[in-house]
């Protein structure tokens, strides 16, 4: 009896793809990524997935995990491995409005999570562009950030609890919902963020907040990032830490999106220095718009704020939330480029721009440089359209922006993950002790390497 023919008896004929079957599952959204898997199971249960990964473990076939694959960095390619979709699991298992959690398996969309917590006048915080494909697994498996981290953190912060299938089979309940539980090492939070490599996430209790009941939402200019930033605190400290959001698109990004999509035009002449900021409140009877207006007013009047647009109305506040959220769109648009997503220090980031023009300048000085930011984070985005496309060149422009990142104190992966695409970068900057103790976690956790092989770990 072959393999597949086993996975076929434990999951069902229907759910092992092969061959010509497997086509939408081939290649990453960006078009960097490309592969042939072995198959592609689509498993409906924990118990299912617990069954392939015991046959996987005892017949040593690599596994590769997958959800929405909207990752950015190869972390789902799966060249002749067993691509374990995870995207029939999709049950939300228990909502909880009392205690303020929504359990979840791994193949739940986020915009589902968006949309179940909104019906119990709730929100699950975490959004970004792919919502309405990202999956539970995925997102937690990459430890995701987005537009909120600066109110509510990243995907880990918004987790209690998981369940987590070993590469040998094991089943770990960990689907806690308690806020506070020091009875041994945080096993939930070693998942989070490895990427499928220690093993495969089925399920999660997850934080929900209550759900805003009014937004205020601009677009502001200004000359410079130290401006910026300085606007912010005094937005924070104005409407008592209700900032969400802080989106920095530069004035290239806006001259760009209002080419390719006029209708999202800038509504006014782009600044340098361009922010989407959004303010909110769970106060029924306050109105954020006019705390905002009136602390921008201020802002206006004493010369730190050249340009700002509030948005009067739910179609005017997506109009801007769509302007933001078109960055992978129009970043994608030009065939070979290095895409890379670092953070700083807040008080680092101009220094950052301007040392990497420096680098460009002497690297490469036909490259054309794309950025965009969650600013309130640190998190940049940046990337590069290089004058030339041999793979030495791209690489050498790749660890020159983790490079100058790293020497200011920031990452090289700030909510994209490692996958195959940083992991020379890895190697290159990761504290030699703590990369040996990766290494150790995962030869222990995954003695055979069938879990995600080739990535994170260099």
């Amino acid at each position: 009896m072959t393999l597949l023919d086993r996975l076929r008896d434990l999951i069902g004929p229907a759910h092992v793809l092969t061959g010509d079957d497997t086509a939408g599952y081939r290649d990453d959204w960006t078009g960097h990524y490309h592969w042939t898997p072995l198959a592609v199971l689509r498993p409906g249960s924990t118990e299912e997935v617990s069954a392939v990964l015991r046959l996987a473990s005892e017949t040593g076939t690599p596994v590769v995990p997958v959800g929405g694959n909207t990752g950015m960095n190869g972390g789902a390619a799966a060249e002749g491995a067993l691509m374990l979709s995870l995207a029939r699991m999709n049950r939300l298992r228990e909502v909880n409005p009392a205690a303020r959690t929504i359990t979840a398996e791994a193949g739940v969309i986020l915009e589902t999570l968006h949309d179940e917590a909104a019906r119990h006048g709730l929100v699950f915080p975490l959004t970004f562009g792919a919502k309405g494909s990202a999956m539970v697994g995925g997102f937690l498996s990459t430890n995701a950030g987005g537009s909120n981290v600066l109110r509510y953190g990243n995907a880990r912060a918004l987790c209690l609890g998981i369940e987590v299938v070993l590469a040998d089979g094991r089943v770990m309940n960990l689907l806690t919902g308690l806020h506070k539980d020091n009875s041994g090492y945080d096993l939930r939070d070693l998942m989070i963020g490895a990427e499928g490599t220690l093993g495969v996430i089925t399920a999660a209790v997850l934080k929900l907040a209550p759900a805003p009941v009014a937004h205020a939402t601009a677009l502001l200019g200004m000359d410079t990032l130290e401006g910026a930033l300085a606007l912010l605190h005094r937005l924070q400290a104005g409407s008592g830490g209700a900032v969400e959001a802080f989106e920095f698109m530069p004035a290239h990004y806006m001259e760009r999106l209002g080419r390719l999509k006029p209708e999202l035009a800038c509504p006014f002449e782009p600044c340098a220095v361009n922010v989407m900021v959004e303010i909110a409140t769970t106060i029924a009877g306050e109105d954020p718009v006019e705390r905002l207006e009136t602390l921008l007013e201020s802002a206006l009047e004493d010369g730190s704020l050249t340009e700002a647009v509030v948005a009067t109305s739910e179609a005017q506040r997506r109009r801007l939330w769509t302007m933001r959220e078109s960055a992978a769109e129009i970043t994608f648009v030009q065939p070979v480029m290095v895409d890379t997503d670092v953070a700083l220090p807040l008080d680092r980031l101009q220094e950052f721009l301007t040392r990497m023009e420096l680098r460009l300048a002497t690297l490469d000085p036909e490259a054309e440089v794309f950025l965009v930011a969650h600013l309130g984070d640190g998190n940049i985005h940046y990337s590069v359209y290089p004058g030339r496309d041999e793979a030495s060149h791209l690489a050498a422009i790749r660890a020159a922006i983790a490079g100058e990142a790293v020497a200011l104190g920031g990452s090289f992966s700030a909510e994209h993950g490692v996958g195959l695409s940083k992991r020379a970068t890895l190697a290159a900057h990761k504290d030699p002790v703590a990369l040996s103790v990766m290494a150790a976690i995962k030869a222990a956790l995954d003695p055979k390497g069938i879990l995600n092989p080739g990535k994170m770990l260099p």
